[in-house]
């Protein structure tokens, strides 16, 4: 894949969003507003998505981000579950959203059809299952917030940096397929990841409208 300014501001929104995250675990001791449910997904989907670090070379940054987002990924769930006093702070019964039922199994399907579509292809499907799974990722998180109604600040910034990275990746897509001769377009991925970003708007809204005002972020209750 190239390298452009919308992929590399991309690339720096994760990592970024990774950062804040972690900063937030460590500094408040608490995991308190943050979905287990949806770094299992995340660490799902990274795993799935770079079994090619075992057969393909494609750069040094391309190697050593996989190995970030997967090595961080899991170390974020290894917090939630097992690190004290964090992962005593982990409200399972807030976080109840059943991922795996309604998530990966759907996930999962839509691979295999989509696979075969197109001829039988194990890593193939696997990659494909990946970026079904993330479009959708976040969706434990955000109704984890909606359940808590209001939002600290690293836990708001970080799903703004998850959102701002998805946004620009459209970006680099788009400018792509302008500049690139060759490109080879993936309506997969296109899709999924439009969908992916529909589904920060809502958060979008009432993160800057609450900056407008002044106040505190919060979001409508589900009750």
């Amino acid at each position: 894949m190239s390298m452009n300014i919308f992929r590399f501001s991309g690339d720096m929104c994760h990592v970024a969003s990774i950062i804040v995250l972690l900063l937030r675990l460590h500094a408040s001791r608490s995991a308190s507003g943050i979905s287990l449910r949806t770094h299992e997904l995340f660490l799902m989907v990274f795993v799935t998505r770079y079994l090619d670090l075992f057969t393909t070379y494609y750069s040094l940054y391309n190697s050593v981000m996989k190995v970030l987002y997967i090595g961080t990924t899991g170390y974020i769930v290894h917090m939630i579950r097992n690190k004290e006093p964090i992962c005593g702070t982990y409200d399972k019964a807030q976080d109840s959203f059943l991922h795996l039922k309604f998530l990966v199994a759907p996930c999962a399907g839509l691979a295999f059809v989509t696979n075969l579509i197109g001829g039988f292809n194990l890593i193939e499907m696997l990659w494909v299952f990946s970026i079904y799974l993330e479009s959708v990722a976040i969706l434990p998180q955000l109704v984890v917030l909606q359940r808590y109604g209001e939002v600290e600040n690293l836990t708001s910034n970080y799903i703004l940096l998850m959102g701002a990275y998805r946004a620009l990746y459209i970006l680099n897509w788009i400018y792509r397929s302008f500049t690139e001769p060759y490109y080879q377009h993936h309506w997969v991925v296109y899709v999924c990841g439009l969908l992916q970003t529909a589904l920060y708007a809502d958060f979008f809204y009432y993160y800057f409208l609450s900056k407008k005002k002044g106040g505190k972020f919060s979001l409508p209750t589900a009750n």
